[in-house]
This record gives C-alpha cells, structure tokens and sequence, in this order.
C-alpha cells in the first residue's frame, strides 16, 4: 500500500465515538459509504494511470481489502461501482476484469474527493432525465422549446470559441425539466447542478486535448432530443436521452464506444 492510501485510510478511519445505539449504527454505515467513496476513486484512478490494462485481472478481494485496509463490503460496492460504469466486468469464478480505460489525463483532470458523487449523479440523471424526455415531449409548448434551441445554440457558440460551455449544456437540461411541468424534475437538475457542472467541464477539457470532433456529439445528441420533443415522439425523447445521458457519462471517463 502506498503512504497516500495508508494516510487516506487512517483519516477515514477515525470517526468520534457515538452516543448510542443508532447513532453507532448510523456512524457505522457513513463510514463504510465513505470509504467506498474512497476505493471507488483510488481504483478508478489507478485503471486510468495504467496501473491496470484492458483484460488484466484485478487482486483478488481479500487482496483489495489487505491494500486498503478496508472490509469486504466496502470492495465489494467500490467493485459495483465500477461494473456501473463498465469499466470492469466479473466473470464466475475467474474475478474481476477490466474492460475499458479512462482516459490517462482524466486521472490529471478528475476532480479529487468528487468522483464517487459524480457516479451517484450520473446514475440517478440517467433514470431521471430520460423519463424528463418523455413528458416533456408530451408537454412541452412552443416557449419550452425555444428555451431548448437558445441553450443548444449557446452551447455550439461555446464549444466554437472554444469554451467549455457548461452553463449553456445545463441550461439546456434545465429546459427540457421545465417542460415536464412537474417541479420534482426541475428541483432534481437544480439538486445536481454542482456535480453536473464538473462532469461536463472533465469531459469537454479531455475532448479539448484529444478528439475535438467528438465535442460536435453532443450538439448532435441534442438535437436528437429536441427533435424528437418538437415532434411530441415520446419513445424517441426516452430513447435519445438515455444514449446522451450515457455517452456523456462515458465521455467524463474520456472514452467513446463507437
């Protein structure tokens, strides 16, 4: 284990004492959820330097929990996380392999303390927004959608100067909430907005020193999403989100699938 892990765990490991029954057991699982955070991000980041290749195997998990210090749970809902992601995939009786890579500068550009809240956002937005879709294709009115197209153009005039344009792809999010004309929706993009805001601005600064063309995706991902609202094709709106809000996940690791 290097000295970071050991000071990260030895930090994370000291909780004040509890005052009762339930107050230990509620102190016991902010513990574990915290250091789930924390393997959840360490492996992460360690795939994404190199550490491990596209097919290697990862330790086994009573090798992780040794490494970090930390129960079998907490490995095992840190190696959860990272089949969400389809980073890593388990095969019966064999482990845990990995099966794609971020980006070797997302491990640079990767806000640290953050990455398991941004997983949480992007996992709760891609159920929530792709249902927001579908209403607000069934609801939407003509202010609804301009709202949409001004966002949408705002977010190619930052992308052509050369901007990261996060505000204008959140306003866009923000429209297609709106026109579901259900507050909870509007309230849940609002809830996120932080965590939103730094996935777009990793994802567009890996773009920006690899790959532009791909920041032209999701202009196109948009556009899909709106055109299917403007036609009131509820189905379509689910479906074009769902694929934006996964590429887009994709995208902050610094990978595509073609």
């Amino acid at each position: 284990m290097t000295r970071d892990k050991m000071t990260q765990h030895a930090t994370l490991a000291h909780m004040p004492p509890a005052d009762d029954d339930d107050a230990a057991h509620s102190g016991l699982l902010l513990r574990q959820s915290r250091l789930t955070d924390q393997v959840y991000e360490l492996l992460l980041l360690e795939i994404a330097r190199g550490a491990y290749v596209i097919g290697e195997r990862l330790p086994s998990e009573p090798q992780l929990c040794t490494e970090f210090g930390v129960s079998r749970p907490v490995i095992r809902e840190a190696l959860a996380r990272l089949r969400a992601d389809d980073i890593v995939r388990s095969r019966r009786g064999s482990g845990t392999y990995v099966v794609r890579e971020p980006s070797h500068d997302f491990a640079a550009l990767a806000p640290s303390g953050a990455l398991a809240e941004i997983q949480r956002a992007n996992e709760f937005r891609i159920g929530m927004e792709t249902e927001a879709a579908a209403l607000a294709a069934i609801r939407r009115n003509a202010d609804d959608l301009k709202a949409m197209e001004t966002a949408n153009e705002a977010v190619a005039a930052a992308l052509e100067a050369d901007e990261v344009g996060a505000e204008a792809d959140l306003d866009f999010h923000r429209a297609v909430a709106l026109a579901t004309r259900n507050h909870l929706f509007v309230q849940g993009i609002q809830m996120l907005s932080a965590p939103i805001l730094t996935s777009i601005t990793v994802a567009r600064r890996l773009k920006q020193i690899g790959n532009r063309d791909r920041l032209n995706e999701v202009l196109a991902e948009h556009e899909e999403v709106l055109a299917a609202i403007r036609r009131q094709d509820a189905e379509t709106a689910r479906t074009a989100m769902h694929a934006h809000m996964t590429k887009s996940r994709d995208r902050m690791h610094g990978f595509m699938t073609d």
